[in-house]
């Protein structure tokens, strides 16, 4: 209903799942690695659990898709089931025949070990998947668990993955559960998002759904964060009955006051008394336009071709080696944060990406290009956005696209380099010297930075992928080990690879979950190419 009146294509907000809003936040994507690691050493149980709404299921989703053709899958779903009625079950997810209404244990084991035995002579490879695995009894595990005894002498016949809620583990403790308990070769539980993470997690979800606006202020995320607590399912609740709330009173950023009525609407809490407005009647209208004039501003991972649009009129700095303008020395002067005179400032956001391509020796014009990410990946370049703490924007040693709040002013400026307590920023071509704190303190929160891709490269590399992105992978790992560069058989991202770029990660103070996506190739290109823009100069 509020859609139109944002700027949005779809819902961004919907609890419905749909694989163009998946976000893997950095626990999710361990999450991630631990079951492909136990799927694919043929390991007998693996186990995921975490709260209501906390993302088991896009974990497993995402699972799902990179088990392979040769996989045959059972899913067994909210499994309130006696012994007979779960093995029944699987039968019929596995379409294994079996004679009806048999209350005789052994017809349904015998059918399904017949199943077994077929499908791994023909290379085929079994997984049972239970959710909401809680419910089941401890009757019914420990069947599950002699399940896990139909084997070969080289491998498990069927693996099985539970996934459930908080109380699953207690029941995995009982004395009588201890043998399953000690088959759980692989397990992980999940907790809720950080701040940053369901800032990021909002953001992401907004940019698929087409926004060009800013809807949400950092402070309403933080606010945010409190009340649902990082949990991805109440995060969806409270944005979409906020940006309802929004719509209805015709706002255009959803406010702190909103989103607290918001979260005590689904709590079934009325307005405090004298507060009390008409929330929903708006709803049934229908929306106007945006208010016209309002200010467009960057908020990461958003479609910039709005921003673009409007720089008919900037003209690109041409690339040279050397002969740019020198930086104006530090004074012992405040530095006047006001947007330069006789510059545009709603020109400053192509401005500072003109500059930052400049800084990868490419010509960017914004008025004649495709999208500043589209132009980036066009020259085997990626966009890396977030908000984010100063430590994680310097860690990634790369020049960026950063947000200043300058009283009422807000701009785009570029951060070129940093050097020792001075930061170098370039502000619609006028490049100043500026003390780092007074850097810091002006900073928004946000940036945008380029990174180099791999070749081949087109989604985070994991375990199991085959692509030409997974040879670079090794030979940039050799090189900083300095071991010889293993041959890949396919290319195939393989365990050994697997093992050094987690060590790899932990050495970088990154999450060691073997996916490598941008922050791990900003890494390891760092450290092996010599051509990139660094925002530190190297010493010497």
């Amino acid at each position: 209903m509020y859609n139109h009146y944002f700027g949005l294509t779809e819902s961004p907000f919907s609890i419905a799942p749909d694989p163009r809003y998946l976000y893997l936040s950095e626990q999710h994507k361990e999450a991630l690695a631990h079951l492909l690691y136990g799927i694919r050493n043929d390991n007998g149980f693996v186990l995921l659990t975490g709260e209501v709404g906390t993302g088991k299921t896009t974990v497993c989703r995402c699972l799902l898709e990179q088990l392979g053709e040769h996989t045959d899958l059972a899913f067994i779903l909210n499994p309130k089931y006696s012994v007979l009625e779960l093995l029944a079950a699987i039968c019929d997810e596995l379409a294994i025949p079996y004679t009806p209404g048999s209350t005789w244990l052994k017809t349904y084991i015998d059918a399904l070990n017949r199943h077994l035995l077929e499908s791994h002579a023909k290379g085929r490879h079994t997984v049972l998947i239970i959710d909401e695995a809680q419910n089941l009894s401890s009757e019914v595990l420990e069947q599950l668990r002699l399940l896990t005894n139909l084997e070969t002498n080289q491998r498990k016949l069927l693996q099985i993955i539970l996934l459930g809620q908080p109380e699953l583990l207690t029941m995995l403790a009982k004395p009588e559960l201890r043998q399953l308990s000690q088959r759980i070769t692989a397990r992980f539980h999940l907790g809720p998002l950080s701040a940053a993470e369901t800032a990021a997690y909002v953001q992401h979800r907004l940019a698929v759904a087409g926004q060009e606006q800013p809807l949400f202020s950092a402070s309403v995320l933080r606010r945010l964060y409190q009340l649902s607590k990082g949990v991805p399912r109440v995060i969806n609740l409270l944005c979409d009955r906020a940006l309802l709330g929004t719509y209805s009173q015709r706002k255009t950023r959803v406010s702190s006051a909103i989103l607290n009525q918001a979260a005590r609407e689904l709590k079934g809490q009325s307005q405090p008394a004298g507060r009390r407005r008409l929330w929903w009647l708006l709803t049934a209208l229908g929306a106007a336009v945006l208010l016209a004039g309002y200010r467009l501003a960057w908020i990461p991972g958003a479609s910039l071709n709005a921003v673009e649009a409007k720089a008919m009129a900037l003209a690109p700095t041409p690339i040279a080696q050397g002969t740019g303008a020198e930086p104006k020395p530090a004074t012992a002067l405040a530095f006047d944060w006001q947007w330069p005179e006789g510059l545009a400032i709603e020109l400053s956001q192509a401005a500072a990406f003109t500059r930052l391509f400049n800084a990868w020796h490419l010509d960017y014009k914004a008025a004649e290009q495709p999208s500043v990410c589209q132009f980036a990946r066009d020259n085997q370049l990626g966009c890396f956005s977030e908000n984010a703490s100063w430590q994680h924007l310097t860690a990634h040693n790369r020049p960026a696209v950063i947000g200043i709040n300058a009283g009422s002013q807000h701009y785009f400026a570029l951060l070129l380099r940093v050097s020792g307590d001075l930061a170098e920023l370039d502000r619609g071509g006028n490049q100043d010297l500026v003390p780092l704190d007074d850097v810091k303190a002006h900073w928004d929160g946000s940036y945008t930075l380029l990174w180099r891709m791999p070749p081949g490269y087109v989604e985070p590399l994991r375990p199991g992928q085959q692509s030409l992105a997974v040879a670079w992978l090794e030979h940039q790992l050799a090189e900083i080990q300095g071991r010889a560069e293993r041959s890949l058989p396919d290319n195939h991202y393989d365990f050994p690879l697997f093992r050094d770029v987690k060590a790899f990660q932990f050495s970088q103070g990154l999450a060691a979950d073997g996916v490598v996506g941008p922050q791990t190739s900003i890494r390891l290109t760092s450290l092996t190419d010599g051509s990139v823009p660094l925002l530190f100069p190297p010493e010497g």
